[in-house]
This record gives structure tokens, sequence and C-alpha cells, in this order.
């Protein structure tokens, strides 16, 4: 049975309080995995409504409601379709391994806040997005956010 040895290092004590400051960001450093699941099971869902297929991909609508012979696999057969889902994903690998450097060379801090303002920057283009490339440029922001916030926590 293995058993633990506490040993005394003799550097400063720590009072250990449990103050705001640490709760904020704790919340701050979990909120990246929140996003990224909130953002992951969002997207789904948005992509196979009519009003956002009609708006952004009115060939992929068109093809939707014309041709009855489409079975359910092939229906969102686009490659700027897989381009907005997939670019969240591609941008998000590709920060967190930036993000490691980052957070290396500046610190924790730093990194969460590039991936808020990032994930933030993303979202109100997302949302205000008037064509397809607001969007993707968007959704690369939000990918950039959620690398830098999981890589960090």
């Amino acid at each position: 049975m293995a058993t633990g040895t506490a040993i005394s290092s003799g550097s400063r004590k720590h009072n250990g309080r449990l103050g705001s400051f640490v709760i904020l960001t704790c919340m701050m450093a979990a909120m990246g995995g929140v996003i990224f699941g909130y953002d992951s099971g969002i997207s789904g869902g948005v992509t196979s409504m009519e009003q956002f297929l009609k708006k952004f991909f009115p060939e992929v609508y068109s093809k939707m409601i014309n041709d009855k012979n489409i079975s359910n696999y092939c229906k969102f057969d686009s490659q700027l379709l897989t381009l907005f889902t997939s670019s969240l994903y591609i941008a998000g690998s590709v920060a967190s391994m930036f993000a490691a450097s980052v957070t290396r060379a500046f610190g924790r801090k730093p990194s969460i806040l590039i991936g808020g303002a990032s994930f933030l920057v993303g979202s109100v283009l997302g949302g205000t997005a008037l064509n397809i490339y607001m969007l993707i440029i968007g959704r690369v922001l939000l990918g950039i956010g959620i690398g830098f916030t999981n890589q960090v926590k």
C-alpha cells in the first residue's frame, strides 16, 4: 500500500484564501471547454436550418428542396458548407500549438486573454455576418479562441 509524506521546504507560506479573484480565474479557465461544447452542439443544428441555408448557402437549399431523390447522406454536399463547419476545428488545432509557446513565454493570463478576445471578435463577426466569408472568418476566430483557452486550462 502506498503512503504519502509531507516535506517542509522552508519557503514562504500562502494563507490559502479562496477569494473572488481565484474563483473568477477558475471560471474563466473553465469557459474554454464550455464554449467549445456549446459551439459544437449549435453548429450542427444551424447548418440544417432552412433560414440559414437560404441566406448563406442558397445553392444547397435549392438542391435540398428541388431534388427529392437525394438521400440525407448527400443532401448537404457543398465544399463551402464543409469549409464553414471545419474551419473552427482546423483553426483551433493550429492555434493550440501556438498557444503552448505563448503560454510558456508569457504565462497563462495573456493566453486566456488572447483566446477570450479572439472568441469575442469571432462571435460578433459571426452574429453580424452579411455573407459566407464573414461567417467563415468568424468561425476561424472562434477556433483560435477555443484553441488558446483549451490549451491553457
